[in-house]
């Protein structure tokens, strides 16, 4: 099958996406690991499908490089929105997104008639272990690496974060932390690990272990996590400026309705089509 795609990307955290509106996606998602490839495939860190929705504008499904399926995504639903504005499949500037991890509501920045940038309403954050998921009673853990205590504050944004705030983020081998905190008996369903160094109470820098898809150069969801984070311990403000590889997303967590709102960019790499 011949399958048309689009390249994009958020902060570096770049996808596959497909338009499913009109298209049979099965085999798509037989093929999610194979399109990721970097090597033999487009490269990516992911498949994301844009599909009809019966309770809301379209539908997103978020696939990691893995083939696992993910909940949510906060650098790939912004894409989404660039995508179905740019491609006129509609114009409408406020759009609600359905998700695995419920319906999502975009505000679009336009200039010369494409998406510069997106207003994302994450939600609420949750911090009870069982709404995360986590195991136990607490939503901060220890976890001991080759003689090394991780402390892990944990918290959902539509999927779990384990967030340890560290003095310098340069120094992480996350290469090594990363796996084995996704994978912790303690994570029920894996979960995205978030390092982050605190600049000062409006800016943070993070770098992310992404459940599924390894280090990424940003991660939506983990940038919101993280600011939560940081907000509840008394560290930063409720404004936060987040520093990734990739680039800078700005989150507000409104205390009125206890929504985390995130904003960055969504950029347009390239279109194609490619045979499986």
């Amino acid at each position: 099958m011949k399958i048309k795609f689009t390249k994009m990307q958020g902060l570096g955290n770049d996808y596959i996406y497909i338009n499913c509106i009109c298209q049979d996606y099965e085999g798509i998602i037989e093929n999610v690991s194979k399109l990721s490839n970097r090597n033999f495939g487009i490269g990516s860190d992911g498949v994301i499908l844009i599909l009809k929705s019966d309770i809301a504008d379209f539908k997103m499904r978020i696939f990691n490089s893995d083939g696992t399926e993910a909940k949510m995504c906060g650098n790939g639903i912004r894409c989404v929105g660039k995508f179905l504005y740019d491609n006129n499949i509609t114009k409408k500037e406020e759009l609600e997104i359905e998700t695995l991890s419920g319906i999502k509501k975009l505000k679009l920045d336009i200039k010369n008639n494409k998406v510069i940038s997106v207003q994302v309403d994450m939600g609420e954050p949750y911090f009870k272990p069982r709404e995360i998921p986590i195991i136990g009673d607490s939503n901060k853990i220890k976890i001991n690496i080759e003689d090394e205590n991780i402390k892990l504050i944990c918290v959902s944004i539509g999927n779990p974060h384990a967030v340890s705030i560290v003095d310098n983020i340069d120094n992480i081998d996350i290469e090594k932390l990363g796996p084995v905190i996704e994978n912790n008996v303690n994570f029920p369903e894996r979960t995205n690990v978030e390092f982050v160094e605190i600049l000062d109470n409006e800016n943070i820098k993070m770098r992310v272990w992404e459940r599924g898809a390894k280090e990424t150069l940003a991660c939506g969801t983990g940038a919101c996590a993280s600011a939560a984070i940081c907000n509840s311990e008394g560290y930063t403000n409720s404004k936060v400026n987040v520093h990734l590889k990739g680039g800078e997303l700005n989150i507000n967590w409104n205390k009125e309705n206890n929504h985390i709102y995130m904003k960055g960019p969504a950029v347009t790499v390239f279109e194609g089509e490619i045979e499986i």
